[in-house]
């Protein structure tokens, strides 16, 4: 018998409260890269730590719960596609990942809410449930083929295909996009 190992399980066990098992849904392996906060049904993580969170409080982020999702989590998740015209090239590019709106029924959004999409850059996009279901908005994770890259576009943008919807195609190209925010990597859900 492992004495160390005996020891050290029984004086866990009786020292240490039970902690809630998460399930295979709510863990993330790999590194969290979307936050979202608020009105979620569901969550894996608590409060913003003062310490540790420091992009989150630097964009005076709160809450007391979120759901995290790494890419995995994202990837699982059907992906949708879309062709837009790019405003940084003028240029066609293929952009893929899930619709905003499944992200949110993933981590248990059911209300039709109110959502705060921001950027690492601390560009915050008001944006109604609606609208997102409305401008089929995706949660880009890659772009021609590779994924978004943090420095770059991503590691998750979310965009729409602006020229087919009738609220932006006849815009002059720079301004179709003022409602994507790239680099996005915080949602705050709450009432509309």
């Amino acid at each position: 018998m492992n004495k160390r190992h005996f020891l050290g399980a029984a004086a866990l066990g009786g020292v240490l409260p039970s902690l809630p098992a998460q399930s295979a849904a709510q863990q993330h392996k790999g590194p969290g890269l979307l936050t979202v906060s608020g009105l979620v049904g569901k969550s894996n993580r608590g409060a913003v730590d003062p310490a540790l969170d420091q992009l989150l409080v630097k964009h005076k982020v709160s809450f007391d719960k979120a759901f995290v999702l790494d890419a995995e989590a994202l990837q699982r998740l059907p992906a949708v596609r879309i062709k837009p015209t790019l405003e940084y090239d003028a240029k066609v590019h293929s952009l893929s990942g899930p619709l905003l709106t499944s992200v949110l029924e993933a981590v248990g959004v059911t209300v039709d809410a109110m959502l705060g999409l921001r950027a690492v850059d601390g560009y915050v996009v008001p944006l109604k449930m609606a609208e997102a279901r409305a401008y089929r908005m995706i949660v880009a994770t890659e772009m021609d083929g590779a994924p978004l890259m943090l420095g770059g576009l991503g590691p998750q943008w979310a965009i729409y295909e602006a020229d087919t919807l009738p609220a932006f195609k006849d815009k002059p190209l720079k301004e179709r996009f003022a409602l994507c925010p790239w680099g996005l990597y915080s949602i705050e859900v709450s009432r509309a």
